[in-house]
């Protein structure tokens, strides 16, 4: 019982997986069709809160920021390490995907309205403004959107010195993901009745597609835990490091694996940072905020979901750009984004925004999401400890240096 109260929701999700698949497979075409609203009224109830919570929770969260954060020494060097973990995870599931797809073969979805003809300033000029205040409402201009929120709550921040009107954007944020909650106990039946229609479609060849990738992506997290976690901690202590590591790893791992959620993992990595003896000062800053904003599994699932896409959607010829913006957006998903309440369904919003993919696209890698949770969690959270090893490691060697 405490296994299924902790994991329904990804029990609840594989299940109507499955249900969706069979009916898609085995049901009359009449009954496909009276079933498919119960999914678009999923997918519409999405589209519907994601425009709003991109802007309150963004606006509310930099607004709310401390007037006295500054970035001390062992702040940015906390960053740094973040952001070149991050980038490291993306580029390193980036070449896996170049060898191993997602998708096996070619899915006949031609719903696609990617423009390759735009120059690319033109693109990240499309992409990161509008021409009209009205156009920021449309769930097809996120980025832009997501930068309107950040100046807003800049300035807001600039102003309201005593957080009145950032408390009531707080509390109007945490409305909105009060109410996304109450829409994923919708979600079973809404993935169900989608998924039948698309199986009713597409076939069969969707489901190996999604067994395919969370095969892959269980595959690539162990690989990416032997081998760079194990890099990470030799650089910053040299083989006592690797052994530190491993050691006292295994609290940290089971917890990630059992809660799925970095914040409830965050006690037990202070305990096993002090195992691994990090310095306390450094572990007390930069775990607490790689618990928010260091997601490198994040990043890695990010990768995979754009792939997924591209496949899915008849878009095998990545181009240069292409790869440079799934590095640079699953970057932005796993450290910026991730910091930020409902982070993880802004940043696929994004993916199927910035790319020009239909609406589906959404649901889809929505589900590849939810189906990778726990691994996904358990390399946040495994991999916040090497990095505050790394962190540690340069923050002494900037004072040694200075001194």
């Amino acid at each position: 019982m405490s296994f299924i109260k902790k994991y329904w929701f990804t029990i609840s999700i594989i299940f109507s997986l499955a249900i969706g698949s069979l009916l898609g497979l085995f049901a009359s075409d009449n009954f496909i069709s009276n079933i498919k609203p119960f999914g678009d009224l999923f997918v519409n109830l999405m589209f519907t809160l994601v425009v709003p919570l991109v802007f309150f929770t963004i606006t509310s969260s930099i607004a709310s920021l401390s007037k006295n954060i500054k970035l001390s020494n062992i702040l940015t060097k906390t960053i740094l390490v973040f952001f070149v973990t991050s980038f490291i995870s993306a580029l390193f599931m980036l070449v896996i995907m170049l060898f191993i797809k997602p998708v096996n073969g070619i899915i006949n979805i031609d719903e696609t309205t990617i423009n390759e003809k735009a120059n690319i300033l033109s693109k990240i000029v499309s992409a990161i403004s509008v021409n009209d205040f009205y156009s920021l409402l449309s769930k097809g201009n996120m980025l832009a959107l997501i930068v309107f929120s950040i100046l807003f709550g800049i300035s807001l921040r600039s102003i309201d010195k005593e957080g009145k009107v950032s408390h009531i954007l707080s509390i109007t944020s945490k409305t909105i993901l009060n109410c996304v909650k109450i829409v994923m106990y919708y979600a079973p039946i809404g993935i169900c009745a989608y998924f039948a229609t698309l199986i009713n479609s597409f076939g069969g060849t969707l489901i190996e597609s999604y067994l395919r990738s969370l095969v892959i992506y269980i595959i690539v997290a162990i690989v990416f835990f032997i081998i760079f976690y194990t890099l990470y901690a030799y650089v910053a202590k040299g083989k006592e490091g690797i052994r530190l590591f491993y050691q006292n790893i295994l609290p940290s791992f089971t917890t990630s694996l059992a809660t799925q959620s970095s914040l409830a993992s965050l006690p037990t990595n202070l305990e096993t940072s002090k195992k691994m003896k990090i310095n306390e000062s450094v572990a007390s800053l930069s775990l607490p905020l790689a618990s928010s904003i260091h997601m490198e599994g994040s990043v890695i699932a990010s990768i995979l979901k754009i792939f997924f896409l591209f496949a899915i959607f008849k878009m095998n010829d990545l181009t240069l750009i292409n790869y440079i913006s799934a590095i640079l957006i699953a970057v932005f998903s796993g450290v910026v984004m991730s910091g930020v309440p409902g982070g993880g369904l802004i940043g696929e919003m994004l993916i199927v925004s910035l790319y020009g993919f239909p609406p589906s696209a959404f649901t889809m890698i929505a589900t590849i999401g939810w189906l990778v949770d726990a691994p996904a969690t358990m390399l946040n959270v495994c991999g916040d400890l090497p990095s505050a090893m790394l962190i540690e490691k340069f923050t002494n060697k900037k004072a040694k240096s200075s001194s």
